[in-house]
């Protein structure tokens, strides 16, 4: 019998509406919760029944270290349009695909985001006396996160 062993949580890639974003640090899932209801009936033994809610989904945080030229103003620019109301047709699926030690991605696992868009847009804090990698950090509202693989 083959060995499985876990996946590391060190390779992986994103992709955004089908476009591969490489360079992101850090990717945090939050978690995914259903609130449990209490219920009773009258007729009902004397304790609470418990009953599915809602779900809720936690946003994704994504770091990547800051770049300049067209394709660094990309996940600003998104979060500027949803800051100026135009939400329309501004929602993306993410994919977040975790490869294996070797980076194959057909042993690894793949997390489908529906429907995120960003709520969050930070830039790093500058200091003279540092010499750290500038970082932004994107958090994504959405309406979904399945572990397709």
């Amino acid at each position: 019998m083959a060995r499985i062993d876990p996946l590391r949580n060190f390779r992986y890639r994103l992709e955004i509406d089908n476009i591969t974003q490489a360079g992101f640090s850090e990717v945090a899932i939050a978690e995914t919760t259903i609130d449990a209801v209490d219920y009773r009936e009258g007729t009902d033994p004397p304790h609470m029944r418990k009953l599915s809610g809602l779900t809720k989904y936690g946003s994704i945080t994504l770091k990547a270290g800051m770049t300049v030229g067209a394709s660094g103003l990309e996940l600003f620019k998104w979060h500027s349009d949803i800051s100026a109301g135009q939400i329309k047709d501004k929602r993306k699926k993410v994919v977040i695909v975790v490869q294996d030690e070797s980076g194959d991605e057909s042993a690894g696992a793949r997390f489908v985001i529906t429907d995120a868009w960003p709520i969050k847009y930070d830039p790093s804090d500058l200091s003279g006396k540092g010499n750290e990698v500038m970082i932004e950090l994107l958090e994504l509202a959405n309406e979904g996160i399945e572990r397709v693989k």
